[in-house]
């Protein structure tokens, strides 16, 4: 994950990565790193203090359940063969590939409007490549992914098997994407003009961050999109389209429906309904600040942690590279 916006990350995160990321710790070798090269590719400006936010993102895979003893933590950063094997890759992929992913596409408006007057960057047009180095140098045979960001793993399997053909041989397993179909969405706290419900995202800023106090989630919910047709208590309301009953129903599945049934009914208020989500949001997050809380009070530790894990990280990655080397004839 980037570390952008400060690096905290929020409940969508935690639905569509970091929670099916605790369960996979266990039947894979897995490598969970913070992509801080990645979060320059639209920068515009000055850019953030990326460690600082590097360590949040560490933090909050830490406090989610990931443990540093089953995954190597770490950041891309402190990988250099990541570098050195996008680089690589980059000889070997076409632009007109990278030209038509859809990701480009909408990122490059995305840096028009935000005001850059030289257009999009050359690490904006070759993320799909480190992308693919971040997962090929690993030999990844599986990737986790949401539903919605499996299509953005075909360009790194069309440059791993490009790759193989160009060189002779089968360096590089050509990754498949790992769906848990556990995983969606998340709907976040507001909805577009047309009243759907929209997703979670910190650019929307309707997120609820799994660094929020007991305060902070029930602030954020006080004011959390409903049925707008719901003035008074008595008024029927539309659970499927309120985000305060849509998070009940994720946090609380045995427990959710007379929230639902009294809401349709007219028999609930909109203040009782925040008021008891607030509560089962907060249980719910209650063992991920514990387990931040401890990580937190020692930054050393945290440090000490990423390091390790980028020691186990790049030993596997120079393996890696020692192949691609002697078949790139370098050496």
């Amino acid at each position: 994950m980037q570390p952008t916006g400060g690096g905290r990350l929020h409940l969508g995160n935690y639905e569509g990565a970091l929670k099916p990321w605790t369960k996979l710790q266990d039947s894979y070798e897995m490598f969970c790193f913070v992509a801080d090269w990645h979060a320059y590719t639209t920068l515009n400006g000055p850019p953030p203090d990326i460690a600082a936010a590097s360590r949040e993102v560490a933090l909050d895979y830490l406090s989610a359940g990931l443990d540093p003893d089953k995954c190597a933590i770490f950041r891309q950063s402190q990988v250099p063969q990541h570098a050195e094997l996008a680089v690589l890759l980059g000889m070997l992929t076409p632009v007109s590939w990278l030209e038509r992913v859809p990701t480009y596409k909408e990122k490059r408006e995305f840096v028009s409007e935000g005001g850059g007057d030289s257009g999009p960057s050359f690490g904006l047009l070759g993320y799909p490549v480190l992308q693919t180095a971040d997962i090929i140098v690993y030999r990844a045979h599986v990737v986790p992914v949401g539903k919605d960001q499996a299509p953005h793993l075909e360009i790194s399997r069309e440059i791993a098997r490009r790759f193989n053909h160009l060189v002779g041989e089968e360096v590089f397993p050509v990754p498949d994407a790992l769906i848990s179909e556990e995983t969606g969405v998340l709907s976040g706290l507001d909805a577009d003009e047309s009243g759907q419900l929209r997703k979670m995202s910190k650019s929307y800023g309707n997120c609820i961050y799994l660094t929020d106090s007991t305060d902070q989630v029930a602030g954020r919910l006080k004011t959390a999109f409903t049925t707008p047709t719901k003035i008074r208590k008595d008024d029927p309301g539309i659970p499927e389209g309120c985000a305060v009953c849509q998070l009940r129903k994720l946090y609380d599945p045995e427990g959710f429906t007379p929230q639902w049934d009294e809401c349709r009914s007219g028999t609930r208020g909109c203040v009782q309904s925040k008021r008891e989500t607030a509560e089962v949001l907060n249980a719910m997050l209650e063992p991920i600040r514990q387990r931040r809380a401890l990580y937190e009070s020692d930054p050393a530790e945290l440090d000490r942690l990423l390091a390790r894990g980028a020691e186990k990280a790049a030993v596997v990655a120079e393996e890696t590279l020692q192949h691609v080397r002697k078949a790139l004839r370098l050496v």
